[in-house]
């Protein structure tokens, strides 16, 4: 399917706000995001134990998906010409990323998607939902990291699902987002095959 506009909207709605996208072939994504209250406790980032990618990868199974794995991926410098190509790749134009020097924060998602590609070979899979919680920008020039756990591994509507409880850490000191990450790691159509 190739879809050549959507529509984004917005509503203020219990202390936040509420996302949606359209396109012509109905609701595609939904979002809400909301202000940080209180005085919460920010994650420790040494809390989170940093991993490294394996030399050779395992299959994605139950038990390299296991809860309480760790994951991680090789430190990434994100550099002028790979924001600029994620940028083109997305279609997005504002200037804050288009020359601003700020990373697009999707590429924030990207990095956990990595955090399950540099460590287990995958089939088919899908990005289903993360839950992003950002604590600083992240500029061009970065090198940023991941340092992630499966929380859970489980079949939902005939899917395998995993759950990933990630920070992202800049520069190997500041603390950039607190990530809830789900995939499919094996859709029930590849498990019937």
């Amino acid at each position: 399917m190739t879809v050549t506009s959507a529509t984004v909207t917005g509503e203020i709605a219990d202390a936040g706000l509420d996302t949606a996208v359209e396109s012509e072939a109905g609701l595609c994504a939904t979002g809400r995001a909301v202000l940080r209250t209180g005085s919460a406790a920010l994650p420790s980032i040494d809390a989170f134990e940093q991993a490294f990618p394996p030399t050779s990868r395992p299959a994605a199974d139950d038990h390299t998906l296991a809860p309480g794995k760790r994951l991680g991926i090789a430190p990434f410098r994100v550099t002028a010409g790979f924001a600029t190509r994620y940028l083109s790749d997305i279609g997005e134009t504002h200037s804050l990323y288009a020359g601003g020097g700020f990373c697009h924060p999707g590429i924030l998602l990207r990095l956990c998607n990595w955090a399950l590609t540099q460590n287990v070979v995958l089939g088919p899979w899908i990005h289903a939902a993360s839950k992003v919680e950002n604590f600083a920008a992240t500029r061009v020039g970065d090198e940023l990291t991941v340092r992630a756990s499966v929380t859970a591994n489980y079949e939902q509507k005939g899917h395998r699902m995993v759950d990933l409880d990630a920070l992202i850490v800049a520069n190997a000191s500041t603390l950039v987002a607190r990530i809830e990450h789900t995939a499919i790691w094996r859709p029930r159509q590849v498990a019937a095959a």
